[in-house]
């Protein structure tokens, strides 16, 4: 292989470790948030709410965004907490998993991301139609490259072992 290969390659990988760590963190994240939510009582969620946005709707009765979170926090259900608790743990400890694998370059991991970083992409995708969330567009274009860079990371390594035998 010659060397600008070699150096690409290496930026290539640098870069797709960098990418599952960033990814890694977001999924502790998830994991943190996801106990949060199903600790913390919901009155407590309402009343955080209320607070925050007591001074906005005081200055602007109608805001629209201000309105929204009072009636979301008011409207949470016990069901909507467990949703969202096993919804973010789930994701986050799934996500981990796999992250974990790739970060050991164990062959069989590679495959079993491409599939659920498919299925968390088309997931993130129907979310959207849903709720047109902004966010959610930036989420779902990073899981790209990082499906792109998984693809690529596991052709190289294929490759790379298959000449060593």
């Amino acid at each position: 292989m010659n060397t600008a290969v070699s150096r690409r390659e290496q930026r290539i990988h640098r870069f797709f470790e960098i990418t599952l760590l960033l990814k890694a963190l977001f999924a502790v994240g998830e994991i943190i948030a996801a106990i949060g939510v199903y600790v913390v009582p919901l009155h407590v969620v309402a009343d955080f709410v209320g607070a925050v946005t007591r001074a906005e709707l005081a200055a602007h009765p109608h805001d629209p965004v201000a309105a929204h979170l009072v009636d979301w926090a008011r409207d949470l259900s016990i069901g909507t907490q467990h949703f969202v608790a096993f919804y973010l743990l789930s994701h986050g400890a799934i996500k981990l998993w796999v992250i974990i694998g790739l970060l050991r370059e164990r062959l069989w991991y590679y495959p079993v991301a491409l599939v659920v970083f498919t299925l968390f992409i088309i997931y993130q995708i129907h979310r959207y139609t849903l709720t047109h969330s902004v966010s959610l567009v930036l989420i779902t274009i990073i899981d790209l490259v990082i499906l792109w860079l998984t693809w690529h990371e596991y052709w190289y390594l294929r490759r790379l072992r298959g000449r060593a035998a």
